[in-house]
Formats: C-alpha cells, structure tokens, sequence
C-alpha cells in the first residue's frame, strides 16, 4: 500500500514537460518576478514601509512557484516523438566512415 502511495506521490512530482512547455515557463517566471519586483518597489515607495515591499516580494515569489513548479499539462502539449530503441535498433550510423550503430 505504501508502494502504491509512494508512486502515485512520484509520478505527480517527475511530470513531463516539452521544449515548448520550458519556454513558457521560463517566459511566465520572467514576466511573474519582474511584476512582483516592479509593484513591490512602487507599493513600498509609496508607503514608505520596507515591510510591505518584502511582503510583497515574497508573496510574488509564492505566486511564481505555484505557476511554474509544477508540472501543469500546459507545459506537455507539444511532445517529442522520441524513437524507442526497439525501433532503432535496426538503424546503423556512419561516424567517419566507421558504423556506430
């Protein structure tokens, strides 16, 4: 039971994510943190309270984590299709005129 628990726990950890996914994640995390910075700068300024620019910094970086961290399906919609090695099995590779393969 543990077991099954366990890799339930991993398979929703070790989501998949394309090259796609991994530059909208990068895009939504630059965008993300440098909102967050830019209002907590101006929130601050205007308050005068430190406090509240820290406060809403972290709560920026909360925000991101959420957005990004996990695997979303967002993230896995343009898949590679990767060649599995029963169907590549058959293929021979010339590296200068030497077979790798």
């Amino acid at each position: 039971m543990a077991d099954q628990l366990l890799d339930q726990v991993r398979d929703a950890v070790e989501g998949q994510i394309d090259f796609e996914g991994q530059r909208l994640a990068e895009m939504i995390t630059t965008v993300l943190l440098g909102a967050a910075g830019i209002l907590a700068f101006f929130v601050g300024f205007m308050a005068q309270d430190i406090k509240l620019s820290v406060y809403i910094g972290l709560a920026g970086t909360a925000l991101t984590f959420v957005a990004v961290v996990p695997p979303w399906p967002v993230y896995n919609k343009n898949p590679e299709g990767w060649l599995s090695s029963h169907a590549a099995a058959g293929i021979t590779i010339d590296v200068d005129g030497q077979k790798v393969g």
